[in-house]
């Protein structure tokens, strides 16, 4: 079967470009936009000298907008985090052309093929960019947690630093397999950071992804494969966006991430799909304990894990003022703050060269932080963003979904007339519709139930590929 996915990489390509045309991805900044990024040069203010600091900035092979980069050592009550943020506003006038492009994207998208940035590259992949042996303005994260991982104390302020080197997840697994004593230290502080989670009954769902890769100069189908690192990695920009979200709590100003709590219905509904699998869920054993244990290998966890993903829905951001002022809403329940995945209050703040919503954050903080009034420009956008970012990750969601949907009838157009084995991840009994996945293929696909006996969840099924056409994209 192998042979058969071959597919020239034009095609594949050419299909990746009409998806960006149909849904009107940008393909170029404005001229105004780009002069103004190419004019733009670090905004003069003091700043600590970190250069003395050896930041390390783990990221996916290739990737040239470095948000972030990392430094922790040990110390005698616990552990001190150095956490390293690009510093975006060092960059961009509010008002300016950059900034009014910005709004209008508000994140960075990405195909296969090609990225389409939030930001002019000279700035978010050269001069903002935490690249490895340059001299960077960036805003550091100082959080001293003690011997159990929890923060004490907590400390942002711009400075200047250079970072030592930027490695591959890959690369920081195998330095930390092979004993690297610094990076040893990230395994630790995220090992302490992933068990503070559970007690505070974060959900860590384990769900691997389908992603279309390059292979062989084509394209093929994949789930993604999630190394430990990765999972230590976040627990740092999760820690962060905790204290940057409790401190605009606290100061009553700022925006956060928000998830509405899986509601009882829901975990109801998933201890029964958990008997129909055959999954294993002791009265005692709580839902987000349960999930971080499952197997996404093991076609009944894969499924259970699916529903699990199904059961959070409506994050978005809210802006803190206008939510403490706000009435209840509709249904009589007051507006949610927290991040019910997370369990706690939660803020993007670490991903300013990527995401529009980060760079506001941070300056409220950096003036929070100084005990100064946050600039009224940033305050004043905190209504707005919510918005703006709803929007934009919409149209992230949709480029996702698209080009997945493209790639999967490309994939499984000269497999037709052939037969597929494939698993039931999801049912839909109301619409008569099953979800498969296809291993071998990496493909998520809908079949109709309506004929024959309906199948259960995580039966495995003998499919035949009927139809599969790229250019409606339907299989």
């Amino acid at each position: 079967m192998k042979a058969l996915l071959r597919r020239a990489p034009g095609s594949f390509v050419e299909g990746f470009e009409r998806v960006r045309e149909e849904l009107r991805v940008p393909k170029d900044f404005p001229p105004e936009v780009l002069a103004a990024a190419e004019a733009a040069e670090p905004i003069p203010t003091d700043r600590r000298d970190r250069t003395d600091v050896g930041f390390v900035a783990i990221d996916p092979p290739g990737a040239a907008d470095l948000d972030q980069a990392f430094f922790a050592e040990a110390t005698p009550d616990g552990y001190r985090v150095l956490y390293a943020i690009a510093d975006l506003g060092a960059f961009v006038t509010p008002g300016g052309p950059v900034d009014v492009e910005a709004r209008k994207r508000g994140t960075t998208l990405y195909s296969p093929d090609l990225r389409t940035p939030l930001l002019p590259p000279v700035i978010s992949e050269d001069r903002a960019s935490l690249l490895a042996r340059t001299l960077k303005p960036a805003l550091v994260w100082e959080l001293e947690l003690d011997g159990e991982g929890v923060c004490v104390r907590s400390h942002l302020e711009r400075s200047t630093v250079r970072v030592r080197e930027a490695i591959s997840y890959r690369e920081a697994q195998r330095r930390i397999d092979a004993g690297d004593a610094f990076l040893a230290l990230l395994r630790t502080i995220g090992t302490l950071r992933q068990e503070r989670e559970a007690e505070r009954g974060g959900v860590s769902l384990n769900l691997p992804a389908q992603e279309i890769i390059e292979v062989d100069d084509s394209y093929q189908l994949a789930y993604d494969e999630t190394l430990p690192v990765e999972g230590w990695n976040a627990q740092i920009s999760l820690l962060a966006g905790m204290v940057a979200g409790q401190t605009m709590v606290d100061a009553g100003v700022g925006i956060l991430r928000t998830l509405p709590p899986t509601s009882q219905q829901n975990l109801d509904q998933l201890r029964q799909q958990a008997g129909a699998l055959d999954v294993a869920w002791p009265t005692d054993l709580s839902y987000p304990d349960l999930v971080r244990y499952l197997r996404p290998d093991i076609p009944r966890h894969s499924a259970f894990l699916l529903q699990a993903a199904r059961s959070f829905r409506g994050a978005g951001y809210v802006s803190i003022a206008s939510a403490l002022a706000a009435s209840p809403s509709d249904d009589g329940k007051p507006v949610t703050l927290t991040h019910g995945a997370i369990g706690a209050l939660y803020a993007h703040v670490t991903a300013p060269l990527r995401r529009l919503v980060d760079r506001f954050a941070n300056e409220i903080l950096l003036s929070l932080y100084a005990g100064e009034t946050p600039p009224s420009w940033a305050t004043e956008a905190l209504d707005e963003l919510p918005g703006l970012m709803g929007k934009a990750r919409s149209r992230e969601s949709n480029l996702e979904r698209t080009l997945l949907d493209f790639a999967e009838a490309m994939v499984l157009e000269p497999l037709v007339g052939h037969r597929v084995r494939g698993t039931v991840v999801s049912l839909d009994q109301a619409r008569s519709v099953a979800t498969v996945q296809i291993a071998e293929t990496a493909i998520v696909a809908s079949i109709s139930t309506e004929h024959g006996p309906a199948p259960a969840l995580a039966d495995e099924l003998d499919l035949v590929v009927h139809a599969a056409d790229p250019v409606t994209r339907t299989i």
